[in-house]
């Protein structure tokens, strides 16, 4: 009895420490993990941390029953094999470093550390340890350098994903090691060079996704050899070359997307035998050759995207689709005539762009009637009035109609739609604007430009989500629309008929970004509370109105200020030295922070900014607008001196202060503007010299300093030695250089011509003393005769006193 007791004590106290839990050397590593994560997080003021699923991990507990681990429950080792840890970091960055002691767990099967903005190399050496691992995740961080030898060399992997990283190099021929890869991912990366041919060896791969690098050359002929594959993206590289003709071989295909490369050739008629296919996204390649009617007979076919090549439509007749699809895009495609009528039969259809066609006629009644989400007719000649069933759908998000023949009043069923985007620009459309147009709930972006729309624009809602409006160039009138939600990025209200004051409601738009009013009719003092706007404001266009007062001191408050045009108003005061001050003036960017990027991302066109640049009206591009630097004072009656602060304005790229009554001297500093293109000083009453320090101007290639009354030697340089237009420095007059060929005289030169003018001198002076005394003599006989020195007279009597003085 005493035996099987014992056997039952060793049961009961024994194999519950051997067989339930996680072996120590793997829970210290995960400690260590933890540990390096939190010390890393707290080394970084902006970094954030989730701790809520890492609570759990305590020394002294058994990690199996920690979240975001699973152990092998079936053996007795109860070893750990899956780390689910992604986006365990919230914001900042953390180093690649601490994934170390994670990678000594050799019996990981599944690592997942996606998400978590993790910078610097893979540690690849760490890697050569995981010799079980089927699944790693690391996409969506910041790991650079390139793919390490050492994952080719993980036999057991059959899902490497590496997307959204910074990660670079090329794509190494050891990948043909890898022989059970099932899944490749390395989207959106920096990864260059040619698709290795011996990627055709990885004969087990259903997905191979390389969507967004920078790829090159041909797709090689190997890849024919995957037999496998599902899914072949290379959407967004520099491929070239055809698409190969034995493309058809690969029956197992269900997305075949290769769209934004620069391939050339025709769609293959191979293509056909692919039966499985459901995506075919080939657009912005420049294809050539006709659209294939057999494309609509693969039945499972849903999304067909073809635009933007140079494709032809040569199927004007009814189009037998069998297939069913929800996306169709034929941009660019050749379309003439009405819309098509087979898309009637297209009862799944939510995405429809035939933009940048010939189509004609009017807007169909049955396509306003279908339940579309997205349609875009951008670019044809289609006319007539809206249907107001268009308005009325429940599914519509996206509707752009833009540079048409559209005419009529915007219907008043508007207001009925759930719309997000709305791009009605370039048409006819009159009238009032319906001020149901407000009400709509989920409007983002809303554009009306270029039409001949009329009256006051309606009040949005404090709760509206509108981010973007463009009402440009219409003849609106009233007061300026300023009532707005607090999402609002983008205000482009130029070319109407507003007038009044400034509103003083644009201040409780906390997030406003770009504001122009251009061309109206706002008048009043300019507006003290200017510096009370949004603090991101990037652009403040109120060129052509007719404001009057000094520009004041706390607009150096907008820091975030690229483009500030303030020119033909008539404002006066001097010009404050704050503007100095403005900081994204004086840094040159890095990078896009457009409020246009939502606007951007579906490839909406959003109407240039006008500005004067090289003395005309110009239209900057609102995708590039964060390259330009701009600061236009121009046509107003600013009076003063230049203030030496706007020297500190180093990423300026044009500075206008034409037409003021400034005055004074061009300050020294001027030549600290390195970036500067576009230089205009010109009608004002500047004097003194040009500062030499323009020579540092290397980029600078329109100058104007005209009409002044400048002085002295024209500074030379390389870049302004070119500028040898005189009219750039015309009714100067006593300015000399060899831009204008009118020499100057240094003190050295000028010396022996002084010597010849004092000799000149000298000899006039001889000549004129031998004048002097021959004209003294003759004037000095006129007068003796004149008083009778020369008379018959006989002379006086002279007293006896004086009679020995005038004896000879």
């Amino acid at each position: 009895m005493v035996k099987p007791c014992l056997l039952f004590l060793f049961f009961v106290f024994f194999i519950p420490q051997l067989s339930f839990s996680c072996p120590q050397d793997q829970r210290q590593s995960l400690l260590d993990f933890k540990n390096l994560l939190s010390q890393n997080i707290k080394n970084q003021s902006t970094a954030e941390l989730t701790l809520g699923s890492l609570k759990t991990w305590r020394p002294n507990s058994d990690c199996c029953k920690w979240q975001l681990v699973s152990c092998n429950i079936r053996s007795p080792s109860r070893e750990v094999i899956d780390l689910n840890l992604n986006s365990l970091v919230l914001s900042g960055s953390v180093s690649s470093s601490l994934l170390r002691p994670l990678l000594r767990i050799n019996s990981l099967v599944t690592l997942d550390i996606s998400s978590n903005f993790i910078q610097g190399e893979i540690p690849g050496d760490a890697f050569v340890n995981l010799t079980r691992l089927i699944s790693l995740d690391m996409s969506s961080n910041s790991f650079n350098g390139s793919i390490p030898p050492e994952l080719f060399s993980l036999k057991t992997l059959e899902r490497l994903l590496l997307s959204q990283n910074v990660i670079g190099g090329t794509l190494s021929g050891d990948i043909k090691k890898l022989k059970n890869l099932q899944e490749l991912i390395l989207d959106e990366n920096l990864i260059e060079g040619e698709v290795p041919p011996e990627i055709g060896r990885v004969t087990e791969l259903r997905k191979l996704s390389l969507r967004q690098n920078m790829f090159t050359g041909s797709i090689p002929l190997s890849v024919l050899d995957l037999t496998k594959l599902e899914t072949f993206d290379l959407q967004n590289n520099s491929m070239s070359f055809e698409i190969p003709d034995g493309i058809g071989s690969l029956v197992n295909l269900s997305t075949l997307s290769l769209s934004r490369n620069n391939l050339s050739g025709g769609i293959p008629w191979s293509i056909q035998n692919l039966k499985n296919l459901e995506t075919l996204k080939i657009e912005n390649d420049g294809l050539t050759g006709e659209v294939p009617a057999w494309l609509f007979s693969l039945q499972k076919l849903k999304i067909l995207r073809l635009g933007g090549n140079k494709l032809q439509w040569n199927n004007n007749g009814s189009v037998l689709a069998k297939s069913k699809l929800t996306h169709l895009s034929l941009r660019s495609c050749g379309l003439e005539g009405n819309i098509p009528e087979w898309l009637k039969n297209q009862t799944s259809l939510l995405f429809l762009d035939l933009s940048m066609n010939k189509l004609e006629g009017s807007f169909p009644k049955w396509l306003a009637d279908k339940e579309l989400g997205i349609i875009i007719l951008s670019d044809n000649r289609l006319s007539g009035s809206l249907p107001p069933s268009l308005f009325q759908s429940r599914s519509l998000s996206v509707l752009a109609l833009s540079r048409n023949n559209f005419s009529g009043q915007i219907p008043d069923t508007i207001g009925e739609t759930s719309a997000m985007i709305l791009m009605l620009s370039e048409n006819n459309f009159s009238g009032p604007v319906p001020k149901s147009i407000a009400e709509i709930y989920r409007l983002l972006l809303l554009d009306l430009s270029k039409n001949r729309l009329s009256g006051e624009f309606p009040r949005f809602n404090v709760l509206s989500l509108l981010q973007f409006l463009d009402i440009s160039s219409n003849e609106f009138s009233g007061d300026v629309p300023a009532s707005f939600g607090e999402s609002t990025l983008m205000l482009s209200m130029s070319e109407n008929n507003f007038s009044g004051e400034f509103p003083q409601d644009f201040i409780n738009l906390p997030f406003l970004r770009h504001l122009d009013l251009h061309d109206n009719k706002i008048s009043g003092e300019f507006p003290s509370f200017i510096s009370k706007l949004s603090s991101s404001l990037e652009v403040l266009s109120l060129r052509n109105n007719s404001l009057k007062g000094s520009i004041p001191q706390g607009i150096s408050n907008l820091t975030s200020l690229k483009v500030l045009d303030l020119s033909q108003n008539n404002l006066d005061g001097s010009i404050p030295s704050s503007l100095g001050n403005l900081t994204s003036m004086i840094q040159s960017p890095s990078s896009s922070s457009s409020a246009l990027s939502f606007a951007f991302s579906f490839d909406m066109e959003i109407q240039d900014l006008a500005v004067n640049w090289k003395n005309s009206k110009q239209g900057l591009s609102n995708r590039n607008l964060y390259l330009y630097t701009l600061l236009d004072l121009s046509m107003n009656k600013l009076r003063g001196e230049i203030p030496s602060s706007l020297g500190n304005l180093k990423s300026l790229k044009l500075l206008n202060l034409s037409y003021n009554d400034i005055s004074g001297l061009i300050p020294q500093s001027f030549g600290d503007l390195e970036k500067i293109e576009i230089l205009d000083l010109s009608y004002n009453n500047l004097s003194g010299e040009i500062p030499q320090t323009f020579a540092n101007l290397s980029e600078l290639n329109t100058l104007d300093l005209s009409n002044n009354k400048l002085t002295g030697r024209i500074p030379g340089s390389p870049q302004l030695d070119r500028l040898n237009d005189p009219k750039i420095y015309a009714n100067n007059n006593k300015l000399c250089g060899m831009q204008i060929q009118v020499p100057c005289y240094t003190p050295t030169e000028q010396q022996p011509e002084e010597e010849d003018e004092e000799k000149e001198e000298a000899v006039v002076s001889w000549e004129a003393t031998v004048i002097g005394v021959a004209f003294g003599f003759v004037m000095a006989i006129f007068l003796m005769y004149m008083v009778g020195y020369f008379s018959d007279s006989p002379p006086p009597r002279r007293s006896p006193k004086n009679r020995g003085k005038f004896k000879k």
